[in-house]
């Protein structure tokens, strides 16, 4: 019998060499387009989820794919984290490291309240640098991280552990091996 994560495991496509050689990408846009796929993802995220949540944290691009549909089914607000420069407002912004370089995230200064309880949601989490960039922006704003959902872990990059050493509790639908 195939379990419900199987499925969702299944519309998940492995793109070789992307976006460099040795690299297996985890395409969660596969998973997207089928609706039963979507709602279940979303089911099942919400299912994760303990307490009240004040705003859904998504970051940049595909994390806004799914934290809007998980906000509504939570009955929080939309906090977007998007790369710097993308916002119209006034912004805090934190730098982050990536496998090949550094990015910046930022957020409106006025967009998490103080005492705020903030879920982060992502598609992917591979080293935990997005995550933990966004969680800083939360806090530096007085929001508190009630916890970190993803679709897909990929455990061997440690994002997981380096969440879990910063006192985050996340969680993920599925994991796949390697990078």
């Amino acid at each position: 019998m195939t379990s419900a994560a199987d499925k969702l495991r299944a519309l998940v496509r492995t793109i070789p060499d992307f976006p460099k050689p040795g690299i297996q990408f985890r395409d969660i846009t596969t998973l997207l387009l089928d609706r039963g796929g979507l709602a279940a993802t979303v089911d099942a995220l919400a299912a994760t989820v303990d307490g009240p949540i004040d705003l859904v944290a998504a970051i940049e691009a595909r994390g806004f794919a799914i934290g809007g549909a998980l906000a509504v089914k939570l009955g929080a607000g939309l906090l977007l984290i998007r790369k710097d420069g993308k916002l119209p407002g006034a912004t805090i912004a934190e730098d982050y490291a990536l496998e090949y370089g550094t990015d910046r995230l930022a957020m409106h200064v006025d967009a998490c309240a103080p005492g705020a309880r903030v879920l982060i949601v992502d598609d992917l989490l591979a080293t935990g640098g997005t995550a933990l960039a966004a969680a800083r922006l939360v806090k530096r704003a007085g929001g508190e991280i009630a916890g970190a959902r993803f679709i897909v872990d990929l455990p061997d990059l440690g994002g997981s552990k380096a969440l879990a050493d910063s006192g985050i509790e996340a969680q993920s639908l599925m994991e796949f091996a390697g990078d």
